[in-house]
């Protein structure tokens, strides 16, 4: 307690007060005013709303939800425990609230549903990450936004984060998970896709005028977007540019309030019944990653929002709470291209037939197909002094380079004499006649290079990958071609001129955070609620730390929002 509460004058003074404008913070001040407590405020310290959520994919990985159902799916939540049971390892998170999870993630959903614009479209084909573990469901669990009209969102639609740069058509028109797969993939009907898309953007020549990018949004844009316009039509407050410096409690350790900077000014302000902390992770602030993180680590590998850097964790633990998992993060390989400002993360051309990850040996690091957490795992697992796995490059030759999506080449669309001459330049993108050269440019040891490319073709003639199963599992094959036999993961890397795509091992957000319960109410060390305080998201440890499926960070944040409304509220039973 940095001030005596007693003789605090409140700037101003709120019944909820909830820091952070991603998925989980604004569930959870939309389902606290819907459930009766009108008096909400929510702050965000960047000049922008959404966070990482509006960056994300905007995918919600919840069980037998009600767009899942609609459909017709069969699944139940006891497949869906044995599925966590499996793969998340025995004791890593409290089986409680792992059920609560469970029984309450649907119940969020259909009370967004019911009660707020919020509106979500099931994802019919895109697997668990562990396909083969028992439980496990090939669709239906995740579920992705509905897209929006972001005039719907009148001049507040400038102020909502874009999402992540990946996920933009040429930097200029939305796709959704769904699309992004047909187009990656050049799938059947993608060359109707894109000009469709492309159709829809250059006729609204009246929004060309006000924005390069399409007023039609997906992904993580369209689920922030549909939750703040809901905020709208309750006229609730949204602060920008409003930073948290540290919570205040009183003489028994209730948290009562929050000191906060907005617009430079240092103001206070009451909660009389609770704040939320959804206001993300630590990515992006380096000295923690150097405390916490496995090495080597580096916050510019990072693709996450760049106002995570752990402000909520820091001040939660200054009023007692426990701080766990916070040597994890959402690993994904990731790629920085020169001139953006954030790197790429890669995961669906790690997937596409005719490519390899090799190490500065020359080798291979683990199945390239395998789901994003899994393979960055693997990658710090055999990363040491005396054998190092960073950097890593992505091979691949001619054949692949025109046939897919790869980080920012839009296959033979965006043939090499278009691309800017610094990805040549800048330690990015390499190429070369033959593989001796490659490997000069590159420092990879040619003759492990020449070898692992040797097994790779022999892999795509027999369709087995001996080393590491890639494209044995349904997963793999997801972002695989379908159009090439026998492992549409798996092709012959042999068509000069070979390119190189350097990769480091990133993430997009950390997942170690305060402990909590199942009414989402931060604890401390001995296991007892700090009164008043709650928290959900990457503020909060993860529940999901194996990612199990795609979405496995917003359905928990969502649902703990939720669920730290009910308590606020005092609906909980």
């Amino acid at each position: 307690m940095a001030e005596n509460a007693s003789t605090i004058n409140w700037d101003k003074s709120v019944d909820i007060l909830v820091v952070g404008s991603g998925n989980g913070a604004l569930t959870a001040a939309l389902c606290s005013h819907e459930m009766g407590v009108k008096d909400v405020l929510v702050i965000e310290k960047e000049d922008q709303f959404g966070g990482s959520s509006s960056m994300s994919a905007g995918g919600v990985w919840i069980p037998c939800n009600r767009y899942a159902l609609e459909a017709g799916t069969e699944d139940s939540i006891a497949d869906a425990k044995s599925y966590l049971s499996s793969v998340i390892p025995t004791g890593t998170v409290p089986e409680d609230l792992i059920d609560v999870y469970l029984a309450e993630g649907p119940n969020m959903v259909d009370f967004l549903h019911d009660h707020t614009r919020v509106r979500y479209e099931s994802l019919a084909y895109y697997p668990d990450y562990y396909s083969d573990a028992p439980g496990a469901r090939g669709g239906h669990r995740s579920m992705e936004p509905a897209k929006l009209n972001l005039s719907d969102l009148g001049e507040d639609w400038k102020k909502l984060r874009n999402t992540h740069h990946m996920m933009w058509l040429f930097n200029r028109v939305a796709y959704n998970q769904v699309e992004a797969g047909t187009l990656a993939a050049r799938a059947p009907g993608w060359i109707k896709l894109a000009i469709k898309l492309m159709l829809q953007y250059i006729s609204d020549i009246p929004w060309l005028f006000k924005s390069p990018r399409s007023r039609i949004v997906a992904c993580g844009m369209a689920g922030v977007g549909r939750l703040r316009l809901s905020m709208m039509d309750r006229n609730m407050p949204l602060w920008l540019n409003t930073e948290l410096k540290e919570l205040i409690s009183d003489d028994n350790g209730k948290v009562i309030g929050a000191l906060i900077e907005r617009d430079g000014k240092t103001l206070h302000i009451e909660a009389r019944k609770g704040v939320v902390l959804a206001c993300g992770g630590f990515e992006h602030n380096q000295s923690m990653r150097e405390q916490y993180l496995p090495q080597p680590t580096n916050s510019q590998w990072s693709a996450g929002h760049f106002g995570n850097t752990g402000d909520g964790i820091k001040a939660a633990e200054k009023v007692g709470a426990e701080l766990t998992m916070m040597d994890g993060a959402w690993w994904c390989a990731t790629i920085k291209v020169p001139a953006e400002e954030r790197p790429r993360l890669s995961i669906m051309e790690k997937s596409m037939p005719g490519n390899v990850l090799v190490n500065p040996a020359g080798k291979r690091i683990a199945n390239e197909s395998e789901n994003y957490m899994a393979y960055q795992t693997n990658w710090h697992n055999s990363h040491s002094d005396e054998n190092p796995s960073t950097p890593a490059y992505m091979v691949f030759d001619n054949r692949f380079r025109n046939s897919y999506l790869v980080g920012p080449i839009v296959g033979n669309l965006m043939p090499d004499w278009v691309l800017p001459k610094a990805w040549f330049d800048e330690d990015f993108l390499y190429k070369a006649d033959t593989l001796e050269e490659l490997a000069a440019q590159t420092g990879i040891d040619v003759d492990g290079l020449k070898e692992t490319v040797a097994n790779m073709n022999n892999y795509a003639k027999t369709g087995v990958d001996e080393e590491f199963g890639r494209g044995s599992y349904e997963y793999d094959r997801y972002y695989g071609d379908q159009s090439i036999t026998p492992n549409p993961c798996l092709a012959a890397i042999e068509q000069a001129p070979f390119y190189a795509l350097k990769q480091d091992p990133g993430d997009f957000g950390t997942h170690g955070g305060v402990a909590f319960n199942q009414h989402a109410q931060v604890l401390k060390s001995d296991g007892s609620p700090i009164e008043g305080l709650y928290a959900c998201g990457n503020t909060a440890r993860a529940l999901l730390p194996n990612y199990p499926g795609p979405g496995a960070t917003l359905g928990p944040a969502m649902t703990f929002g939720y669920l730290a409304a009910k308590h606020l509220c005092g609906k909980s039973s």
